[in-house]
């Protein structure tokens, strides 16, 4: 495992990585790490798997969410500031699909108002924004190493990645039960240890994983191209920015119809996310409504993910644009 922590953070251009049992763990120990706890609010987005304001809820804070950029999926940073309170103690864009936030004016922002900046880099392994790898850009990164991730252990993982000593040697006490030293406990932690097996798998599987980001960005180049042949719309690409391609999402306005459409002819898809977290009942009480967040709450309805794997095979991809331009009449 401590073999692992070195590479990746190597990988991720961080000073340090330490590993734990889930990303939602990560996302757990980050917030308490940054000193995150009961009162403070945390700024983040609603279009996101529900783990990122699990966590923020799990330490007694509120998430408080602004929406999307529609090209991107990703924080909307003109919002930022306008929901900022007295209570505001960090900002956790999410990395989605496998494609960076606007990091600079994201932690421009954290740094002209003293905040902590958290990234939610579980789908976005390798994906760079200006040169920089994501989980080296803020203050704490957070990576999920769930099998279906870009990189996958053999059942859950996940990974912090910081640049500051203080934050690790926290991390590292606060996966392992609050021990400083052996049954010597000086805060409460947590069993979050990942297992040493899924160490050693990750290992091996990080030597492979810019083969399959570049396999993941070839079909994604190859998706676009049969896209604009059918006149149909590509998912956005934003300058500065390298995606890798965790998930392949078009945009459709009859997308259930669409979905349905493509199973009848034996090609899966999936939903990345069909009802923002603000509208989720376990979160009702946030006190959140419907036309909220409208790019948000468009965006679920609309959103329909493609196969992506490093071995999709090209006929494949073929078989998918022709079947969804065939659908839309294209």
């Amino acid at each position: 495992m401590a073999a692992f922590e070195t590479e990746f953070a190597t990988y991720c251009q961080a000073a340090h990585a330490v590993a734990v049992n889930s990303g939602t763990s990560a996302l757990h120990l980050a917030l308490l790490a940054a000193g995150i706890g009961p009162g403070d609010e945390v700024i983040t987005v609603p279009f996101t798997f529900v783990a990122t304001a699990a966590a923020i809820r799990y330490v007694g804070a509120k998430p408080v969410f602004v929406d999307i950029e529609p090209a991107s999926f990703t924080m909307d940073v003109k919002q930022i500031e306008g929901a900022m309170t007295s209570r505001t103690r960090a900002i956790m864009p999410v990395h989605l699909y496998g494609q960076p936030a606007d990091m600079d004016p994201i932690v421009e922002i954290a740094r002209r108002h003293g905040l902590i900046v958290i990234e939610d880099a579980a789908q976005a392994h390798g994906a760079e924004y200006k040169g920089r790898r994501v989980g080296s850009i803020g203050d704490l990164g957070c990576f999920s190493f769930y099998p279906g991730k870009n990189l996958g252990a053999y059942g859950e993982a996940g990974l912090i990645t910081t640049n500051s000593p203080e934050h690790a040697h926290t991390l590292r006490i606060l996966r392992n039960w609050g021990e400083e030293r052996r049954y010597h406990h000086i805060v409460q932690g947590f069993n979050y240890r990942m297992e040493g097996l899924q160490g050693a798998i990750l290992r091996v599987k990080l030597r492979h994983l810019d083969a399959w980001t570049r396999a993941r960005r070839g079909h994604a180049a190859h998706y676009d191209s049969l896209f604009r042949s059918a006149g149909l719309g590509v998912p956005g690409i934003m300058p500065g920015r390298s995606h890798v391609y965790h998930v392949y999402a078009i945009r459709a306005r009859h997308r259930d119809d669409l979905q349905r459409t493509l199973s009848n002819r034996g090609i899966n898809t999936g939903i990345h996310y069909p009802i923002p977290v603000h509208l989720q009942k376990a979160h009702a009480d946030l006190g959140y409504a419907p036309n909220d967040f409208p790019q948000a709450e468009k965006a679920a309805a609309e959103v329909l993910s493609l196969p992506m794997y490093p071995e999709l095979p090209e006929d494949a991809r073929h078989e998918v644009v022709d079947a969804i331009a065939d659908a839309l009449g294209h």
